[in-house]
């Protein structure tokens, strides 16, 4: 139970995004990057989530396609957690995912409460009434499970992060798999079921790559098969408002990987008789390469399932970053639970559960 009368010398305040690391203004964007790793590897329990400053700087200084606004509690001019919010900026925008993070020595002191109650306002303020965010669990927690509507996997239900959710009106709509690759060991595995999947897949499938930004050629296409991966991958019972991309909105997603320190690798199979990129698969690092590299998209468009395709980029683009960024010691990638095909892949090649987390929604009274 909160102390009121602690949590009333708490107080909420806009976090500014500098325009420098080193300016007068950064200390709590500092403090945001700071409690969002702590966090992480709290909750988790390894350090493959971990951000750079200047990798969260970059995105969030780029608010053309996306809002951002984000908040810190503090009290006596220390930073006991923040919340990060994220809003498309189209017209049919209907839900505002967030981010809540405490410091993981001061939870329970009335700051979570109070920075969800300024997610709430924000998100009244601007006529939404969908609020979705995430929570992060060990794969070994003991105790009780609880299962989202999907049947399909389950996080710890005793958790601190679950109880809150609970106690404030959210909903598990969906489990997802946080699973990681070893890149320092033997890919005879990768190269065999590379080799099988594009003799499968056929002359009607050619496999192209490219390291950010974006061939001027490709523009179109690459931002045809991301706006597809807001309709085409699981959700449980998420809401995921369908995106609009176009050949801008790529060189400007471009541009900010560079702003935010980026190595981009992308793996794609075109199809050749209509020239759609009919799959894909990105590889992210920031500038510090001995960390792990992060997955960002990998999907198949539906009309071109069945033909191994995944299998193709996933593989391609794992062999390919051995030589791109050979420091890298692991691939950490989400995947839905119910996404068996991809998770079936993913076994396949040798990743292994890592953590889990929990998709949470809440539709807002009044």
């Amino acid at each position: 139970m909160t102390d009121l009368a602690q949590q009333a010398t708490i107080t909420v305040e806009p976090i500014v995004v500098p325009a420098s690391l080193d300016a007068p203004d950064a200390g709590r964007f500092l403090e945001l990057v700071r409690i969002q790793n702590a966090v992480c590897r709290h909750d988790a329990g390894h350090d493959y989530l971990d951000e750079e400053a200047e990798e969260m700087l970059g995105f969030m200084q780029d608010q053309a396609d996306w809002s951002q606004p984000a908040f810190a509690a503090v009290r006596d001019g220390v930073v006991l957690g923040a919340a990060k919010l994220m809003i498309a900026n189209q017209e049919d925008a209907s839900t505002v995912e967030f981010d809540l993070m405490i410091d993981p020595p001061m939870w329970g002191q009335g700051a979570e409460e109070l920075l969800l109650a300024e997610v709430e306002t924000e998100a009244r303020r601007r006529g939404l009434k969908t609020i979705q965010t995430w929570t992060l669990h060990r794969p070994d927690a003991p105790g009780p499970r609880l299962e989202p509507p999907t049947g399909w996997g389950a996080i710890p239900a005793e958790d601190r992060q679950t109880l809150f959710q609970l106690a404030n009106g959210f909903t598990l709509e969906q489990v997802e798999r946080n699973s990681s690759f070893d890149l320092r060991g033997d890919f005879e595995v990768v190269e065999r079921m590379l080799a099988e999947a594009r003799a499968a897949a056929g002359d009607d499938y050619r496999l192209i790559t490219w390291t950010a930004p974006t061939p001027p050629e490709r523009r179109d296409g690459f931002g045809y098969v991301l706006s597809r991966m807001s309709t085409d991958a699981p959700t449980g019972g998420m809401v995921v408002d369908e995106q609009h991309w176009d050949a801008a909105r790529v060189e400007r997603r471009d541009a900010r990987q560079r702003a935010q320190g980026l190595t981009v690798s992308v793996a794609a199979v075109e199809h050749v008789p209509t020239g759609t990129i009919a799959a894909y698969n990105e590889l992210v690092i920031s500038e510090d390469h001995s960390g792990a590299t992060q997955q960002y998209g990998t999907l198949v468009l539906k009309e071109h399932r069945g033909r191994k395709l995944g299998t193709i980029v996933k593989c391609a683009n794992l062999l390919r970053w051995r030589e791109v960024v050979p420091e890298s010691p692991r691939v950490s990638t989400f995947n839905a639970e119910e996404n068996r095909h991809m998770l079936d892949i993913n076994e396949a090649i040798g990743f292994a559960p890592a953590s889990y987390a929990g998709a949470w929604k809440k539709i807002l009274a009044g």
